[in-house]
């Protein structure tokens, strides 16, 4: 059994992994629906894959299975667990602020939106937050967790060059040009360095809380 992660914070992470885990399948599936007859199922999968909701997503899934399943592995790592809330509250928050009103999602596509955009960032959250251990996160992983946005930016970028589209409008290179995309990407490496620097803070303050939950200093990688 995993240290500090008690039978309902699993329960929790299975309840967290379930409704991801729904939302990206059936995303997956209206996706490939919408894509089937002028992309096709490979170009369609790599668009899929493409969004960085959907990556945050995977990560919370990955993240779950690994709580529900105990005995160690990189997804239980307390750094792992951090870096997904940081992706998946940045998916949530850039969603609610700029993105949900580009658009009105309808029938089984709500459901979806609702479920990768609101229902996981908001469980995973919580249970980062109320049921994972703390106390084991340093300024070192705060700044490793840009890595990734970093990675993802330059990814999406090569792929719009290719393909001639974006995944998403402010980084929308072709559109915008690349000196008000890299504004706009230096704008949400801002997010992502403020949302980190709470979540190191809210980790230490819960460590000071709750000590009888902090990971032990053998179960740091």
């Amino acid at each position: 059994m995993e240290p500090g992660l008690t039978p309902k914070g699993r329960a929790f992470a299975a309840v967290v992994m379930a409704v991801s885990l729904a939302s990206l399948l059936l995303q997956y599936v209206l996706l490939l629906e919408l894509t089937r007859d002028n992309v096709g199922a490979l170009l369609g999968t790599l668009r899929f894959f493409s969004y960085f909701t959907i990556l945050s997503n995977l990560g919370v899934t990955l993240v779950c299975l690994g709580a529900l399943r105990g005995g160690g592995g990189l997804s239980t790592r307390a750094r792992v667990r951090g870096a997904v809330a940081l992706y998946i509250g940045v998916t949530g928050l850039i969603y609610v602020l700029i993105l949900r009103h580009l658009w009105q999602p309808q029938g089984l596509q709500w459901w979806a939106d609702t479920g990768l955009h609101y229902a996981a960032p908001a469980l995973y959250l919580g249970w980062w937050l109320l049921a994972a251990p703390h106390g084991r996160l340093n300024l070192r992983d705060a700044v490793a967790w840009l890595l990734f946005p970093l990675l993802y930016l330059a990814w999406a970028l090569l792929r719009g060059a290719w393909l001639g589209e974006y995944p998403y409008p402010f980084i929308d290179a072709g559109q915008l040009g690349y000196a008000r995309t890299a504004i706009n990407a230096a704008g949400m490496l801002l997010v992502f360095l403020a949302l980190a620097g709470i979540l190191l803070a809210l980790d230490r303050l819960l460590a000071r809380c709750n000590p009888s939950v902090q990971e032990g200093r053998e179960s740091r990688p």
